[in-house]
């Protein structure tokens, strides 16, 4: 009988790693060096569970799991590779693996899914058993790497090697085949409608309509007719049929950007298109049936919003059906440089000019910044670089300054950096100014009281709470008392 469980990996040490782990639990592996080694074995045997890496000599990990796909009963896949960006991690999942470990992984998460893998289809094992610590040095999982694959398609705009990150692409890459509704939640700036539009490219209605509505960008009058249509003659200025976003998005995916902020009365009928599946246009008599995919983002917390009767819960639950989190940048500071790389890029080909480049200082204090603006507000920095810096490669004393950072701004009233913000950006100038705006509030209220928190959040009109989160999401509690 063979092994129930196959390690397909050419680097030696993560195939003793996982033969030993695995061995403690009873469970028999059977290592191979390569893909080329392991597939004309396929034509004779079957493992139950084969675990594989991606990159190695010869035949790719994807190659071996294409070769697999063709097969009536395929054993269960678990790749385990550091070559997890995103398009590979849809790749992986779409090519039928059950899960991705990124390395360096955990081995006992490892032994727990083979295990839980292997009572699935009935297979026996022995228990897990215990050893000696002194009887063998066992070399760290988490110490083992491999090198990023090369040539690897960027299809997404989606980067991130922070452990947020990769958490958040494996859910994607898991879900990426199904129509499920999904909430995004996550602060302003974060990327949510880029993990929508991924989702949507990644599902079976990738050939369809994505159509994306902002609902706190819409006056609540015209929310109705803008999320379904009316009939001519409906409402005085109704000269004509209008479909609404509903309809644009059938057979789709519609995204309800700020979902949080929609009326209770359009939450209600929102609730009914989705249970029914049909609605009618405003004015109309007749039923429109639409078969459309929802996700939906909010920066609010709508658990909290249910409980004071902000949103009503029969909704919150069939919309968070799968929920996503959409991490700050300032937990994933070790993403900035990858992510200048890519803005600066992007900033050269949209602004016709040389590409700029950073020096390693210049790299290193953008990523000490917090970035209350998260992605966006970086996103804009870049073009302000590209725009405004004459030097092809830009050194610390020659950045641009950061909108937050009013002790380093350039000179200028606030109306000549308002007026800058409006001219080298093209979205999302509130956003990168307010938090400039309010930690130089901040930070004279607390010069004028000494540091006392409560009188600088009286003398702000704010509550002490308020200014304590503010001073907590600006990282300026050293100001401080």
């Amino acid at each position: 009988m063979t092994a129930p469980v196959w390690v397909v990996d050419d680097d030696a040490s993560i195939r003793w790693v996982v033969n030993k782990a695995l061995a403690r639990s009873g469970i028999e592996t059977r290592p191979f060096e390569s893909a080329d080694e392991c597939m004309p074995e396929l034509d004779t045997e079957m493992p139950a569970i084969l675990i594989t890496d991606l990159r190695m000599p010869g035949a790719s990990g994807m190659e071996l799991l294409r070769r697999l796909g063709k097969v009536d009963q395929p054993p269960a896949i678990i790749v385990i590779s550091a070559h997890s960006d995103l398009d590979t991690v849809l790749e992986v999942y779409a090519g039928g693996a059950v899960e991705l470990l990124a390395k360096p992984f955990d081995v006992d998460e490892l032994v727990s899914l083979v295990t839980r893998l292997l009572d699935d289809r009935g297979i026996a094992h022995e228990p897990p058993v215990r050893e000696s610590r002194r009887s063998e040095e066992t070399p760290r999982a988490e110490t083992l790497r491999d090198e990023p694959a090369p040539g690897v398609s960027k299809k997404t705009r989606m980067v991130g090697d922070s452990p947020a990150m990769q958490e958040l692409f494996r859910v994607i890459g898991r879900i990426a085949r199904t129509s499920i509704p999904v909430l995004v939640t996550g602060e302003s700036g974060t990327g949510k409608e880029l993990v929508a539009r991924t989702l949507h490219d990644s599902s079976p209605r990738a050939g369809k309509p994505f159509v994306a509505l902002n609902t706190a960008a819409i006056p609540g009058d015209l929310l109705e007719s803008e999320l379904f249509g009316h009939e001519r003659g409906a409402f005085t200025g109704a000269t004509e049929r209008r479909i609404g976003r509903f309809e644009q998005a059938h057979e789709g995916t519609l995204f309800l950007d700020e979902i949080g902020d929609m009326p209770i009365d359009m939450q209600t009928r929102l609730l009914r298109v989705l249970s029914e599946g049909e609605f009618f246009r405003v004015g109309g008599r007749e039923p429109i049936s639409v078969d459309v995919r929802i996700i939906a983002a909010t920066h609010q917390d709508l658990a909290a919003a249910v409980k004071n009767g902000r949103f009503r819960e029969d909704l919150y639950h069939r919309l968070n059906v799968v929920s996503l989190r959409t991490p700050p940048l300032r937990d994933r500071p070790e993403d900035i440089p990858a992510l200048i790389d890519l803005f600066l890029q992007e900033s050269s080909l949209e602004l016709a000019t040389a590409r700029k480049t950073l020096s390693d200082a210049a790299i290193r204090r953008l990523a000490d910044y917090p970035w209350p603006g998260n992605v966006r507000e970086l996103r804009n920095y870049c073009r302000r670089l590209t725009a405004l810096v004459a030097e092809r490669r830009i050194d610390v004393d020659a950045l641009e300054p950061i909108q937050g950072e009013g002790s380093t701004r350039a000179a200028g009233s606030l109306d000549d950096i308002v007026r800058r913000s409006f001219d080298t950006m093209d979205e999302g100038v509130a956003d990168s100014l307010i938090p400039d705006l309010e930690i130089r509030l901040i930070r004279e209220a607390l010069k004028r009281t000494g540091g006392h928190k409560q009188e600088a959040a009286k003398l702000l009109g704010w509550g002490r709470n308020t200014l304590t989160r503010k001073l907590q999401r600006y990282k300026l509690e050293d100001y401080a008392e």
